[in-house]
């Protein structure tokens, strides 16, 4: 018999793995959730892989690859749980994460409450040694050796073993920090080290020294993570089995190489289900997409026009900047394991806290003690009273309790509180929605909404409301979606190089000098993974900007040699871009002069993706498989409604609410005046009811 070719996709989130197994030859996708295992999230991983083999019917001897979504460095980050870390700068600069960005949230009239948060390096913490270049990259004063050493040995003697190292002007020259690597792996073997010029080759020193401590602070837990899944993984096949870690960029990278770029992965999780459901919404045939991945600790919201998420170096992770090339997401604390709760002033809240997996809801009877949204939705009858076809029963009584005792100190009824908790949810999730749609300069009103992860598409028709969204697609096994967008991502490196230059006094050479030398780093690291050269794919962007502005626009460069009409076309395209995004610009006025500021290469590396195929629409008229009492609405308390199973639904399948749609890993509730229909892709498209 032949052996089977299969590519594994996992997503390790908050409360479920979810795996998808993709047969190469045959095309057959399959799919399974088990639930995480925080304390070592390794046998979540594993024990997920061996549940996935045996549906398939398949061995560990097939499996070719496996791509996986982290929250490591993510969790790590919003929970604030960064270790001792020192920070080595440029020797007068000590105070450069003190003195920050001098912007307050909220603006100004916040200043009078604002309490600055504390640094992620403390002042006591940092040291500077001598030596200076200029933004050229040209030394004016050398590099101070011993001063080096006494740094590095008063790190060691204080058992400070994680450092980010950044000087001035190091993207223009890295030779200072190359220097300094060398010299703390003399006087100090043990620590753990990232320099700026490795990390982000781009000027601004606050950003860039932000960006290399994050990567430095998550740089030895997400190391031990991939190591020790990477060991397990050969120890269970009997061979080394090549793992991918999904990127924030939308590109995976092998697991040797993301532990030397750990801060790559601060957002792979969603990253991988933007990437997952813009594919399914592309095939359906919506260009312009919103996405909404709704899991047990949050949910995950970013945009999607023509099949590409849109990306930005502007993110942050928590309180964290990292200015890295990234999928716009915005995430809020808005799952279904996330805890209403009461504040000092009576007033009922929900989220960001969660009871995550363990313990989880109430209902899980693992010992959870506060009421959480899942808790709500199994009073209200919007999910059935077990979760993964049964796989985990829910205690419904033990939710009906608590909702009760929580509403009496509401002085309000069960139904109302259940109610209220669930529209908190949807507000959260919908003001998410508008950060990147509204405040962006897009009308939500243009877009279909693509929900899913296990929660996603709970609370859809209530999001229809609130943001009058036309349209919501939900995907066939919406749980999985992220680990189905595992297995459509490329490998994908991204290198950049400040350059600033106004367009006049640009030479073509110069630049095309500097893409080269990117180019050629992407392509090395494409060949180390394993690509071909008439494998790799190369994609070139520039940041501009008028001269003057603080801030830039990524624009694309025109393949094929560099000239002055190359220039001009950068030029064309930012003023374009400028105009979408701002409302105006300057190509008229001769007046205001454009700036290029750094120049980006991404190196590609292409796979293979699985087929989204089309449904089965001969499948006999589905029968419904049983009903219950569902609330929809608090005063008008419970209506019979009927429940259907969703893999018997065939394509053309239309069914008016209220309905409640099932299957394995999650529910799809159909308020009254929405409906229903099955496309041709499996997908649900939700719509409301035509006015009779």
């Amino acid at each position: 018999m032949t052996a089977r070719r299969i590519r594994i996709g996992i997503d390790t989130g908050g409360t479920f793995t979810d795996v998808v197994a993709f047969d190469e030859d045959s095309g057959e996708v399959v799919t399974t959730k088990t639930p995480s295992t925080p304390g070592n999230p390794a046998d979540g991983f594993l024990a997920g892989i061996d549940k996935v083999l045996g549906i398939a019917e398949a061995e560990f001897a097939d499996v070719v690859a496996v791509s996986h979504g982290t929250t490591v460095a993510t969790n790590q980050l919003l929970e604030g749980k960064v270790d001792a870390l020192g920070f080595v700068t440029t020797e007068g600069y000590e105070a450069m994460l003190e003195i920050a960005r001098q912007s307050v949230p909220d603006g100004y009239g916040n200043s009078y409450f604002w309490v600055k948060p504390d640094r992620i390096v403390p002042r006591d913490l940092v040291k500077g040694v001598g030596g200076r270049l200029d933004f050229t990259g040209a030394e004016i004063r050398p590099f101070d050796e011993d001063g080096a050493r006494t740094v590095a040995r008063w790190f060691k003697a204080k058992g400070i073993d994680t450092l980010g190292v950044c000087f001035l002007h190091a993207y223009a020259n890295p030779a200072h920090e190359e220097r300094m690597r060398e010299i703390i792996a003399e006087e100090h073997p043990d620590a753990v080290v990232s320099i700026s010029s490795e990390v982000l080759r781009e000027y601004r020193e606050y950003e860039r020294s932000m960006t290399t401590l994050v990567d430095a602070a998550v740089k030895p837990k997400l190391s031990r993570y991939v190591n020790n899944i990477k060991d397990r993984l050969a120890t269970q096949g009997g061979r080394t089995i090549p793992f991918y870690v999904m990127k924030s960029n939308g590109g995976v990278l092998s697991a040797d190489e993301v532990v030397h770029q750990p801060i790559t992965t601060v957002l792979s999780g969603p990253a991988a289900g933007a990437l997952g459901a813009a594919l399914i919404a592309k095939i359906a045939g919506f260009d312009k997409v919103l996405t909404s991945d709704g899991g047990g600790t949050s949910t995950d919201v970013s945009v999607v026009i023509d099949g590409e998420p849109t990306l930005t170096t502007e993110g942050s992770v928590g309180v964290y900047p990292s200015k890295i090339p990234m999928i716009d997401v915005v995430t809020v604390g808005a799952g279904g394991g996330s805890i209403a709760w009461l504040s000092p002033e009576g007033t009922l809240k929900v989220g960001p806290h969660s009871a995550g997996a363990d313990p989880g809801p109430i209902c899980y009877r693992k010992g959870g003690t506060d009421v959480t949204i899942t808790d709500a939705h199994v009073f209200l009858g919007r999910i059935p009273p077990h979760l993964l076809g049964g796989e985990i029963p829910l205690d419904v009584d033990a939710a009906t309790s608590a909702i009760q005792q929580l509403a009496g100190k509401l002085g309000i009824s069960a139904e109302a509180c259940a109610t209220g908790i669930l529209e908190i949810s949807a507000w959260n999730q919908a003001n998410a929605l508008r950060q990147v749609t509204v405040k962006r300069g897009l009308d939500v009103r243009d877009f279909a909404l693509t929900t899913f992860g296990g929660s996603g598409s709970l609370l859809l028709c209530r999001l229809m409301d609130i943001l009058n969204v036309p349209t919501v697609l939900v995907p066939p096994n919406p749980g999985n979606v992220s680990a189905f967008g595992l297995l459509t991502v490329d490998v994908k490196n991204d290198y950049v190089q400040t350059h600033v230059a106004l367009q006049e006094n640009v030479d073509p050479a110069d630049l095309q000098r500097e893409y080269d030398a990117l180019t050629e780093r992407a392509a090395a690291a494409l060949t180390k993974e394993g690509f071909g050269q008439e494998q790799h794919v190369f994609v070139r962007t520039a940041d501009v900007r008028y001269f003057g502005q603080a801030f830039e626009v990524r624009v694309a460069v025109p393949d094929g040699p560099i000239t002055a009409d190359t220039l001009t076309a950068i030029a064309d395209r930012f003023h374009a871009e400028h105009r979408v995004l701002y409302g105006y610009d300057f190509s008229g006025d001769s007046s205001q002069q454009v700036e290029v500021v750094n120049l980006r290469v991404s190196g590609v590396g292409p796979i293979k993706r699985p087929e989204i195929l089309r449904a089965d629409g001969a499948k006999p008229q589905p029968q419904q498989t049983g009903s219950r009492a569902v609330c929809f609405d608090a005063d008008a308390g419970y209506v019979e409604t009927p429940i259907f199973w969703r893999p018997d639904l065939p394509a053309g399948q239309v069914l008016t609410g209220p309905v409640i749609i099932e299957e394995f890993g999650s529910t799809v509730p159909v308020h009254p005046g929405f409906t229903a229909r099955v496309d041709d892709y499996a997908n649900i498209i939700v719509t409301r009811s035509e006015e009779s």
